[in-house]
């Protein structure tokens, strides 16, 4: 997973940073809803000179922390209110030991914060951006949600099928001349699985048996899949059983999940081929 992401609430960039507990927000950012990036830090200490702020994060801290200082914390809240009571976010993490904020410097720093107070801070500046900023994050988990159980998919079907190692010998297989996709004599008669291995390589389990003989006493074709074409193929099998569940008959069933075969590993292999340009730059 990527260390950080930018989600976009109302036209305005938001960095959220996995950390070791959880993620955290870059409330920075988000007083960019309410000032210029110039004047955010001012934000941010106007709101954590607020009372109900440092009760706020005493309480988060005293769940989340069994480190934090509740007796410094206490010193804060006395003074909050006073003119002359402007604390930084740094004071408040020194003095107290807390966790849920921090400073980063440089360039694409700022004062993040974890995403309980996050939204609590997005409260302040805004309820309307508060509610696109959750809608948002939310997206953003749903997608990560999405990619973890795709690569979860592909793990349990290689651990279930005994994926081999592929070395350039391996992978010299031979492919059955017969157009499958075209040619559908074989589809009365298929089997299920084979409806997927059509769909997704070109070629029935027998057809591949009978090129390949030697290599067939041992192992499957899908033993000699790809990563990306496991990947597709356990979601293929969700998608077909969804497909009998609702009816389709064979062939309507097929050339929806050759559909999805094709779109599906077109996209997992673009994308496989962009990440491995920018780990080559």
């Amino acid at each position: 997973m990527a260390k950080n992401r930018v989600i976009t609430v109302q036209g305005i960039p938001v960095t959220v940073s996995y950390e070791d507990i959880d993620d955290f927000i870059c409330i920075t950012d988000i007083a960019a809803a309410k000032s210029d990036n110039s004047r955010a830090a001012d934000v941010i200490r106007n709101w954590l000179r607020n009372r109900s702020t440092l009760e706020f994060l005493s309480t988060w801290e005293e769940i989340y922390n069994p480190n934090f200082k509740v007796f410094e914390s206490e010193h804060f809240k006395k003074e909050a209110g006073l003119v002359t009571f402007t604390p930084s976010v740094s004071e408040w993490v020194e003095k107290t030991n807390a966790v849920g904020l921090y400073v980063k410097r440089g360039k694409y720093g700022g004062t993040f914060a974890h995403k309980d107070i996050a939204f609590e801070f997005a409260s302040a500046i805004s309820p309307v951006f508060k509610l696109y900023l959750i809608k948002e994050f939310q997206r953003l988990k749903e997608a990560e949600n999405d990619l973890q159980k795709l690569e979860w998919d592909a793990k349990r079907f290689l651990s279930k099928n005994n994926y081999l190692i592929q070395t350039d010998a391996v992978k010299n297989y031979l492919i059955p001349v017969c157009n499958y996709r075209e040619d559908l004599q074989w589809l009365p008669y298929a089997e299920e699985a084979d409806l997927l291995n059509v769909a997704l390589f070109g070629f029935t389990a027998k057809a591949w048996r009978g090129a390949n003989p030697e290599l067939a006493k041992k192992s499957n074709v899908r033993d000699y899949a790809t990563i990306n074409e496991l990947t597709v193929l356990s979601n293929l099998e969700s998608h077909n059983a969804q497909m009998i569940r609702e009816g389709m008959d064979k062939k309507d069933r097929f050339e929806a999940l050759k559909e999805i075969a094709e779109y599906q590993l077109r996209v997992l292999n673009e994308a496989e081929k962009i990440n491995n340009r920018i780990e080559e730059q």
